[in-house]
């Protein structure tokens, strides 16, 4: 569920909407965000092997996991045994991300399904994939120049699928899982089963990480849900506060 910009509020009726008070256990994944809450936690790739043990044993025949999502694209490569061996990342720009492909086909005007069905039989229009800024530029410049928003959105699709490849670059291009909200984008799989023998995607893609969270608290006793009055952890802020500038003001001449 998009959280625009308001996780708290997202959460708080995501756990009101379930009758989160009615479950004996509760677990949260994630990022910097599952520390702000007074819930027990585990870190994404503890819910990958999670997820990825119930669903694939001990990880026979499967070289690496793609965790696709909406704000970082990742690679996990696994070992013999099925847990993670190493984590590779991409840059750090947002192009090519699903929360980017996302704002870009509404910046068109269309729906992900109506976008992705336009795609489909269109050829890539060639957008940046170096920069976010000169990805959004290139996709303004050529939808005013009036290519076919089809072909935009194919070029979108094209530069996501390079993304993935290019993290891939030092894992063998055979046997991989891909997970995500970016799964679910059936014109970047399409291109990179081009790539890719053996490419799996699961039902289980888009909540992957939440399914290996869930399996963890099933496993484990965990902290009480508190309710929302008590689900968010009273702290300061990381960083140093400084006095205000108006106390400076005789400093400086104008």
């Amino acid at each position: 569920e998009a959280h625009h910009g308001n996780p708290r509020r997202i959460l708080l009726e995501m756990l009101d909407g379930v009758g989160a008070a009615r479950y004996d256990r509760v677990s949260v994944t994630g990022r910097r965000f599952r520390q702000f809450l007074n819930l027990s936690s585990i870190s994404e790739p503890e819910a990958v092997e999670q997820a990825l043990a119930h669903l694939n044993g001990r990880g026979e025949n499967l070289e690496a996991v793609v965790s696709a999502g909406g704000e970082t694209f990742l690679v996990y490569t696994l070992g013999k045994d099925g847990r993670i061996a190493t984590v590779h990342t991409g840059n750090k720009c947002a192009s090519g991300t699903g929360e980017f492909f996302l704002q870009q086909v509404k910046r068109l005007g269309m729906g992900v399904d109506e976008a992705t069905g336009l795609a489909r039989s269109e050829s890539p229009y060639r957008v940046s994939g170096r920069c976010s800024v000169f990805c959004k530029s290139d996709c303004t410049h050529a939808a005013n120049k009036g290519v076919p928003r089809g072909r935009i959105v194919a070029g979108l699709c094209e530069m996501m699928a390079g993304k993935i490849l290019e993290i891939l670059r030092q894992v063998p291009r055979r046997d991989i899982m891909v997970i995500g909200g970016t799964a679910r984008n059936d014109v970047v799989m399409d291109r990179l089963r081009k790539e890719i023998t053996n490419l799996r995607v699961p039902d289980e893609a888009p909540y992957f990480e939440a399914l290996g969270a869930a399996l963890w608290a099933l496993a484990h006793e965990t902290a009480p849900y508190p309710g929302p009055g008590g689900l968010f952890r009273s702290q300061e802020s990381s960083f140093d506060v400084l006095p205000p500038l108006s106390d400076f003001a005789d400093h400086v001449e104008f």
